[in-house]
């Protein structure tokens, strides 16, 4: 199973930018989907961002045109860049792949607030 590490959440003001990066313990060249999840206090997770092998993306759409995802193959790394952020974006954001079976990272957390 791949092991999955999030970093680069934080407290930031409305506006204001933000990227995640999501480090694999393999190589990412050969992993179907990479994407991430958000869940915030008292709400179920929901999807936010996915990018395929071959470099197809897919937004939810609550971030698009805001959140960028993108990946390093060489670095076995996973990006989310957002831009815009605001209040509603506060969550817990996971990173996930998509092999044969799913494996999430621990999550990092994102606040945004004045």
């Amino acid at each position: 199973q791949v092991q999955l590490v999030e970093s680069g959440g934080g407290l930031v003001q409305p506006g204001g930018s933000l990227r995640l990066s999501c480090a694999a313990s393999e190589s990412i060249f050969n992993i179907n989907t990479m994407g991430w999840y958000r869940q915030a206090p008292g709400k179920q997770r929901e999807f936010v961002a996915s990018m395929s092998s071959g470099g197809s993306t897919g937004y939810a759409d609550s971030v698009k045109g805001r959140f960028t995802i993108s990946r390093d193959n060489a670095k076995n790394t996973v990006y989310l860049q957002m831009n815009s952020l605001k209040p509603e974006d506060t969550a817990v954001y996971y990173c996930y792949s998509q092999k044969t079976v799913r494996s999430w990272g621990q999550g990092t957390q994102v606040t945004v607030s004045s």
